[in-house]
């Protein structure tokens, strides 16, 4: 186990955290093939791993209902899988082919999934956030039991949407839980540089929505406490989780990370959220051989994705012009 990280055995959940080790297994192989399928050339564009983010993702999804509702960031691949989206289908879709979530359309940074409530990373930093506000405003106009939760970086926070995104969820008491995944970068830059004040939870509670913070490495605690904060949020009162993390690879798959020490990397892999959840199963009494099985089930499901993917048709041209918005010629007055 880490140090200065401990995990209450007394009322663990065994069988909840096998199944969130399982989902962190199958999020780490699934970016791992994204990465050797964006070395290949199978991948035409950034591929962003959360390759040491994935207890955010497991511990939050795995308390909401396949109809409430996520958005994410340009690193999204974790946050869709979680919430159920196909591993197969998302593949595809990173390989633009037949049968990928979004017909191949979107790709990476656009990964989307309506079926499961997952309505899409967004390339744009911040942009995410004023989306789930306005899809939380909708739910509570229809009077639907569901919530948003709306996954962005610390980066995010110094630009404009998220000042407009909390006020507006908090003016109109919305339905959601904002989750700051703080890694300490914003890409390239370390965050602190080019951030004032108090951070992300400050800037929350400043405009009066309750914050909490969480060892984004500790699936655990990050399912724990995103479970009391989203039946809060469900209530129509608006809350904030900033979960800290590290992202253990460089910004993109193609990004070396030199603006970086390769001994803080080192040191962060001993936080390895996986590991940590590993720690904790066998500690309590879970055979190693069990989760070792575990791990490669996911190895062997994201392998087989990965070649089906590859071997996949492209899509019709045709459909090149399907799902787009169409209101006919503006200088006609049919409509």
């Amino acid at each position: 186990m880490p140090a200065g990280q401990s995990t209450r055995a007394s009322n663990l959940n065994i069988e909840r955290l096998k199944a969130q080790f399982g989902q962190m297994c199958r999020i780490r192989e699934f970016e791992r093939a994204a990465i050797t399928a964006s070395t290949e050339k199978l991948v035409l564009g950034a591929i962003h791993p959360s390759i040491g983010q994935e207890a955010v993702a497991a511990g939050v999804c795995g308390n909401l209902k396949r109809d409430d509702i996520i958005l994410s960031t340009h690193r999204g691949h974790g946050h869709t899988m979680a919430k159920g989206a196909d591993a197969l289908a998302m593949m595809r879709e990173l390989f633009g082919r037949a049968g990928g979530t979004s017909g191949g359309k979107g790709g990476s940074m656009h990964i989307a999934d309506f079926s499961v409530g997952m309505l899409g990373a967004n390339g744009v930093v911040a942009a995410n956030i004023n989306i789930a506000a306005g899809a939380a405003h909708a739910i509570k106009l229809r009077g639907e039991d569901k919530v948003v939760v709306c996954f962005f970086g610390d980066g995010a926070i110094n630009r404009g949407p998220f000042l407009e995104g909390l006020n507006w969820a908090g003016v109109f008491k919305l339905p959601i839980l904002f989750v700051c995944e703080d890694n300490g970068f914003a890409a390239t830059t370390r965050t602190h540089a080019m951030t004032a004040g108090g951070g992300p939870a400050a800037r929350a509670e400043s405009i009066g929505i309750k914050a909490e913070i969480v060892d984004g490495n500790d699936v655990v605690a990050v399912d724990e406490i995103a479970r009391a904060l989203i039946e809060e949020a469900r209530r129509g009162t608006p809350r904030f989780l900033l979960a800290n993390t590290y992202r253990l690879t460089g910004h993109t798959s193609a990004d070396p990370a030199p603006y970086r020490a390769e001994e803080e990397v080192q040191e962060r892999w001993l936080n390895d959220p996986i590991e940590y959840a590993r720690d904790v199963l066998v500690r309590a009494g879970v055979a190693p051989a069990e989760l070792d099985a575990m791990h490669r089930a996911a190895e062997a499901e994201m392998r087989q994705a990965y070649e089906t993917a590859k071997a996949t048709e492209w899509p019709d041209t045709a459909l090149a012009f399907a799902d787009v918005q169409d209101i006919g010629d503006p200088r006609e007055e049919a409509f």
